[in-house]
C-alpha cells in the first residue's frame, strides 16, 4: 500500500552563512568572481544547453566523493590514478569549461577562487539558465589534496529506493531530498547500457510504459556504440518538474528513476512534485545548497589551486619522477 506522504515544500530561509561558507565569501576579495562565472556557463549555454546537466553531475560526482572539494578535476598521471578514470566517471563532462573559468579568474583575481567554489556556482548558474531556480551559491570552499580512483563509489540506475537512500543518508539527505535531487534527472540523458536490461529483446520491463519500451529498444538496437536518450522524454533542455510527471506515466528511463513513483517512502514526494513545479523548484534549490556543503574543506585547510587539474605542489616540480 502505498504510503500519502504531505508535500512540505521543504521551505525554511536559508541563513546566509552555513557554517564556514558563506554568501558573497569574495565580495572584498574578488568582487567580480560570480559575474565571470555565469558569464561564461551563459556563453556556453547559448551554444549547447546540455551543460545544464552535465555541470549538475560534475557537482554531485565531486560532491558524493571526498565532499565538495574540486577532486574530481585532477587529471591522472602515467603514475596515479584519479576520480577521473572510475567507471561512474568515465561519461563526467564539463571539465574544459571549468578550465575556461578558472583561468579568466585567475587573470582577475589571482590565487583567489577555489575549484570547488567553481564547480558549485556554475552548476547553479547552467540550472537557472535552463529555467530552474536561481538560488544563492555559499562560497568559501578549498581545494582538496587527493583524487584517488578507489574512493569513488556511486550510486548506480539498478537500485531500489532503499540501495539508493544508503549513499544518500550518510551524507545527510532524507528520502524527499533525495527524489528532489534526482529530479535533475530532468536535463539528462542516460546510456543505453544504463537501461537496455529493461528493454532487451521483447522482454519489456512490466513498470516501463510498453510503447516507450518498444522505441528504446529500436534505439538501442540502432547501433553498435552506445547511444542516449533524454529522461525528460518531452522537455529534455528545460529544467521543469515534468520528469515527475512522466514517472506517473511509467515513463521513467532507468530503474531507479521509476523506482521512485512506486516505493512508499518516495512516491508521495513524486506525486507532489508532479503536481506543483514551483514547488519543486524550491525544494531543488534548497537541496543544492545542501548537496554544496557535504564534507567542505574551509579555513586554512586544502589549497586553491591555480589550475584545477592540477594540485599546486605538482605544478612545477624539481623533478618531475618524484611526483608520486
Amino acid at each position: 500500500m502505498q504510503t500519502k506522504i504531505p508535500f512540505l515544500f521543504f521551505l525554511f530561509v536559508l541563513p546566509l552563512a552555513l557554517g564556514d561558507l558563506r554568501v558573497g565569501f569574495y565580495q572584498s576579495t574578488c568582487p567580480q568572481a560570480e559575474s565571470i562565472v555565469f558569464q561564461v556557463v551563459q556563453n556556453r549555454f547559448k551554444t549547447d544547453p546540455s551543460v545544464t546537466a552535465a555541470l549538475l553531475r560534475l557537482h554531485f560526482h565531486d560532491c558524493f566523493v571526498r565532499g565538495c572539494d574540486a577532486s574530481i578535476l585532477i587529471d591522472p598521471t602515467n603514475k596515479k590514478q584519479s576520480e577521473k578514470q572510475a567507471g561512474p566517471n568515465q561519461t563526467v563532462r564539463g571539465y574544459e569549461i571549468i578550465d575556461e573559468i578558472k583561468n579568466a579568474l585567475e587573470a582577475a583575481c589571482p590565487s583567489m577562487v577555489s575549484c570547488a567554489d567553481i564547480i558549485a556556482l556554475a552548476a547553479k548558474d547552467a540550472v537557472a539558465l535552463a529555467g530552474g531556480p536561481n538560488y544563492s551559491v555559499p562560497t568559501g570552499r578549498r581545494d582538496g589534496l587527493v583524487s584517488n580512483i578507489g574512493d569513488v563509489n556511486l550510486p548506480g540506475p539498478q537500485l531500489t529506493v532503499p540501495e539508493a537512500f544508503q549513499f544518500f543518508r550518510p551524507k545527510g539527505f532524507t528520502v524527499g531530498e533525495m527524489v528532489t535531487l534526482l529530479g535533475a534527472h530532468t536535463v539528462g540523458v542516460a546510456h543505453c547500457s544504463f537501461f537496455q536490461e529493461r528493454v532487451s529483446n521483447g522482454a519489456f520491463d512490466p513498470t516501463m510504459d510498453s510503447n516507450l519500451a518498444a522505441n528504446l529498444s529500436k534505439i538501442c538496437a540502432s547501433s553498435n556504440s552506445d547511444p542516449s536518450v533524454f529522461m525528460d522524454q518531452s522537455t529534455g533542455f528545460v529544467f521543469d518538474n515534468e520528469y515527475y510527471k512522466q514517472l506517473l506515466l511509467k515513463r521513467g528511463i532507468m530503474q531507479i528513476d521509476q523506482e521512485l513513483s512506486v516505493d512508499g517512502s518516495s512516491a508521495g514526494f513524486v506525486s507532489s512534485f508532479a503536481r506543483n513545479g514551483i514547488g519543486f523548484k524550491q525544494s531543488f534549490g534548497n537541496a543544492m545548497v545542501k548537496l554544496g556543503t557535504v564534507e567542505v574543506l574551509v579555513g586554512n585547510a586544502g589549497e586553491v589551486r591555480t589550475n584545477c587539474r592540477v594540485f599546486n605542489a605538482q605544478k612545477k616540480p624539481m623533478n618531475p619522477n618524484l611526483l608520486f
